[in-house]
């Protein structure tokens, strides 16, 4: 058995929760009977903690309770619950679950994007209520002759961006910056581009920096035949201003996958017709999951042996710098 000690806050797949017990010793909080009693223990021998989005908020003043904390392993792409950059100036490696989901999101996207515009969520119910007997169903709008704008042009958002090609679609986007490398036009505000397209997709990163980015100015200028999709964080869009503007039509429809507060959603969201609602399910096919549910255990797997790990975020890269007193 390794004497590398490595924390899981809450219950993981069982491929994780295995992969983790095998290559360290492995202390699995949720089965403690006295939870503080149990921390207090044992975070001055941890080294490693596997979490996930869903998981434990983990700021710095989580991440300052283990002294020997080296590396998080985190389950997901997004790691907005996690302090990266603290973790980054005290010498710990933050590895997040990169590209292993990227066709499942855009396929997601795609599915989101389709039941919006071409309403199929609606006709289906239209069948099952034995409309269709009495009149066709109405007549919807359609992709041709739309521009996509991508708010995010990572990995994900790159690879929505090429189905977008694929359908026919222009293409452009927003970030923090423009990408020499990318061949799409780039917008330096977010307003900007919403005007110059009629379809936003948010597949941004969460957290602070990103926090209602999308927002009733946005929106407008998205403007009437406009649709919104979001497969990035709730937190990415003002929910309020979202409801709002689909409620006073300023868009035509949204369709989206992530919320504000998770799992609840707003009743008014959930009331209106002319929206499509996923409860978070972008990456989710077995599939998918268990390469990222790999992708945890190889991190740690690969940090323990010495050889690093396998995808550090951009704020914790590797090697660390030594820990600061």
């Amino acid at each position: 058995m390794s004497d590398f000690e490595t924390l899981m806050f809450s219950p993981m797949p069982p491929l994780v929760v295995e992969g983790v017990a095998a290559c360290s010793r492995l202390h699995k909080l949720w089965e403690a009977a006295d939870r503080e009693a149990t921390l207090a223990e044992i975070a001055p021998r941890i080294r490693g903690i596997a979490t996930g989005g869903g998981h434990a908020t983990m700021g710095g003043d989580v991440l300052a309770r283990f002294p020997k904390l080296e590396i998080v392993s985190s389950f997901g792409v997004g790691y907005d619950h996690i302090d990266a950059t603290w973790a980054g100036k005290h010498g710990i490696v933050v590895a997040n679950t990169p590209d292993v989901l990227n066709d499942e999101v855009a396929d997601t996207t795609f599915g989101l994007l389709l039941s919006v515009v071409r309403q199929l969520p609606q006709a289906d119910r239209y069948l099952r209520e034995g409309r269709w007997l009495k009149a066709p169903f109405p007549l919807t709008a359609s992709l041709r002759g739309r521009t996509m704008g991508i708010l995010g042009l990572g990995r994900i958002g790159r690879t929505i961006a090429r189905r977008a090609e694929a359908f026919g679609m222009k293409v452009v986007y927003h970030g923090r910056r423009a990408q020499d490398d990318a061949p799409y036009l780039y917008y330096p505000t977010l307003a900007g581009m919403a005007r110059a397209c009629d379809i936003l997709v948010a597949i941004t990163p969460g957290g602070p920096e990103t926090k209602n980015l999308v927002n009733a100015e946005v929106l407008d200028a998205l403007g009437p035949n406009g649709i919104f999709i979001n497969v990035a964080r709730g937190s990415v869009c003002d929910q309020d201003a979202l409801i709002a503007a689909l409620r006073d039509r300023k868009i035509l429809s949204a369709g989206l996958d992530v919320y504000a507060d998770e799992p609840n959603v707003p009743r008014e969201l959930i009331e209106m017709e002319h929206v499509v609602l996923l409860p978070h399910v972008g990456s989710g096919t077995k599939h998918t999951r268990d390469a990222m549910g790999q992708l945890v255990v190889d991190n740690l797997r690969s940090f323990i042996s010495g050889r690093g790990p396998l995808t550090p975020v951009a704020e914790t890269p590797w090697p660390a710098t030594r820990r600061a007193p």
